[in-house]
């Protein structure tokens, strides 16, 4: 009760927290019972009382490590970045305060991208480092792994002590790549932080289109491009070959296949190339069927062990360490310093928000790596050939640009601005105040509908917005086709999305005066026709869909000849019910007259 931290918690969370603990206190019961029940030999009780203790236990092994431990690593994170920010403890203790359930859920959110992204990194190094390295860590690609079987199997204090581990490990490496940097970004350049983040503000372009904007489309385009992971991957075999060269320790870290592959038929029993699988060039998700189709991966795979070899071993996690820390570093700086030096064009001395600067670095960067990576593949087939490449890939940017302008552009624009008129500004503005519209707004937050009605397009049934949306996919964007992207997609939804717009405008404004109505009426008919054309359209499609669906059970009730059987045989034998409860009528009317 004397912790302020205890005391918000309990305020804020005391059903959830009871819970929990009445849980505890369940599954203690349940042990103490148990214990009992063998003392006397209840079998069946013990086996039950078992059942029960297993069920509980794991429920509560999940919550640990599905809900606390990424809960745990998101605070930790928000608090090692809290300088980076110019915020403070205060500061999050308000913005727990009024809104306790959103905070933790976005701090559990930051925890879970944080464990995901850690997750995949260490996928990563298993395709690269030798079998047996990370004996230490679970393999999640193995097909024995069965997380549920061991939270029934391995004991509470081992699941206690696996956590605490886990959280010390997580812990010291947000506090070597978050807060260590920040602390030599303030020392080595003191202007360059805090980041311009303004989470509360009056400005017209809100912090949550930008958000959404970042999370739906820059990280995704970035995240998402099988260069990006080649990349990373080709420079962690860089790094470890190299470490392993400099502290004799190549054998261990990526074992001796090379050698092996070099001389296929001298290969010693026991040092096969447990390391090439099948499909590792091929993507994380090929490697993973590679890995499943082979009935589980080699754990180990031997190697040379040098001499020295726990002091080598403590000058690699060294190594690692700083290595890890200038990346940090260069991740943290390089592309704001990029996008706040191309904002500066544009803006000028004017503060940016950060979110601009860094997706504009981020890219700007990319850019560059990726068109680096591709002159130096040009450049031993002649100047012939990098002229022929650069024009195709000239024209090929100049159609990308005009479909990105149509789809990424033009649409949201509209897809937002509809959204606008029909959901938000009939909820949020009355009818005796005029609504603003923020075109940027709009266009931002109709980026994320555009994204959620292709998804939902592609998961519904075959239609011909869903086959025009594949075959783009199809085609990608070395094959695009310009003539029929604008053809097929763009003018089709542009025309719809104008007609959706413009319709319901020509009618409040150019045809209701007509009919001499009241000012307030016509008011009210001009901000409340969006919504209700839009409810007549879907009770229309809703409609014509139960329509359709009628006519063809009509249809297959009348070719089916079976259900004609059956129809038939239940029409007589309804009629014969009924002349047998009339017979039974007549006889009961008989005899009461008799």
């Amino acid at each position: 009760a004397s912790c302020p931290g205890c005391r918000y918690l309990s305020s804020h969370f005391d059903g959830l927290i009871t819970t929990i603990l009445g849980y505890i206190l369940l599954a203690g019961a349940l042990i103490v019972c148990h214990a009992m029940a063998s003392l006397v030999k209840f079998q069946r009780s013990r086996r039950l009382l078992g059942v029960c203790y297993i069920v509980v236990k794991v429920s509560l092994l999940v919550v640990m490590e599905i809900g606390l431990f990424p809960l745990i690593c998101g605070w930790w994170l928000d608090i090692c970045s809290l300088e980076m920010f110019d915020a403070t403890l205060k500061d999050r203790e308000q913005s727990f305060d009024s809104a306790p359930g959103t905070t933790m859920f976005l701090h559990w959110l930051v925890g879970m991208v944080y464990v995901f992204y850690f997750a995949s990194f260490i996928l990563l190094l298993r395709e690269v480092l030798r079998p047996g390295v990370l004996w230490f860590l679970r393999n999640l690609n193995d097909p024995d792994f069965n997380p549920v079987q061991e939270m029934i199997h391995l004991p509470i204090y081992r699941h206690l002590r696996r956590f605490i581990l886990s959280v010390v490990v997580f812990g010291s490496i947000v506090l070597l790549m978050l807060w260590l940097p920040i602390r030599i970004i303030k020392l080595l350049f003191p202007t360059f932080l805090p980041y311009n983040v303004m989470l509360y503000s009056d400005a017209p372009v809100s912090e949550l289109s930008l958000e959404l904007l970042l999370l739906q489309v820059v990280l995704p385009a970035l995240l998402e491009q099988g260069h990006t992971r080649q990349w990373l991957k080709r420079l962690v075999h860089a790094w470890t070959f190299t470490a392993g060269y400099m502290l004799d320790l190549h054998s261990y870290l990526l074992g001796d296949h090379e050698e092996d592959d070099n001389q296929p038929n001298n290969n010693p029993p026991g040092r096969h190339n447990n390391n090439r699988i099948p499909g590792l060039g091929e993507g994380l998700h090929a490697a993973h069927q590679a890995i499943l189709q082979q009935g589980g991966p080699v754990g180990f795979q031997p190697y040379h062990r040098p001499v020295n070899f726990p002091l080598k071993i403590i000058l690699l996690i060294v190594f690692m360490c700083v290595t890890l820390l200038l990346a940090s570093l260069i991740c943290l700086t390089l592309p704001v310093c990029v996008g706040r030096w191309l904002m500066s064009f544009w803006m000028g001395t004017a503060m940016v928000h950060e979110l601009y600067t860094a997706a504009s670095g981020l890219y700007v960067c990319w850019l560059s790596i990726r068109a680096a990576t591709v002159l130096l593949s040009w450049m031993p087939q002649g100047r012939t050939v990098i002229m022929l490449k650069v024009h195709e890939w000239t024209l090929m940017i100049i159609k990308t640009v005009v479909v990105a302008l149509l789809l990424a552009g033009v649409i949201p624009l509209l897809l937002g601005l509809l959204f606008e008129l029909v959901v938000v500004a009939p909820l949020r503005v009355p009818l005796d105040q005029t609504p603003l519209f923020y075109p940027w707004q709009d266009w931002a937050l109709g980026v994320l509908h555009a994204k959620i009605i292709a998804a939902i397009t592609l998961m519904g049934p075959q239609w011909w917005l869903k086959t025009v949306i594949e075959q783009v996919y199809a085609n990608g964007i070395r094959n695009i086709d310009l003539h029929f992207i604008v053809r097929r997609l763009a003018a089709p939804v542009i025309c719809v999305l104008l007609l959706s717009l413009c319709v319901p405008y020509t009618i409040s404004k150019g045809i209701t005066p007509l009919l001499g109505v009241q000012p307030e009426m016509q008011m009210l008919v001009e901000r409340r026709i969006y919504p209700f054309l839009l409810m007549v359209v879907i009770l229309l499609a809703i409609l014509s869909f139960q329509i359709r669906q009628f006519k063809r059970l009509y249809e297959h009730i009348k070719n089916d000849k079976s259900v004609q059987h059956y129809i038939s045989f239940s029409v007589n034998l309804y009629i014969e019910g009924k002349r047998a409860v009339c017979t039974l009528l007549l006889l009961v009317l008989r005899n009461v007259s008799q």
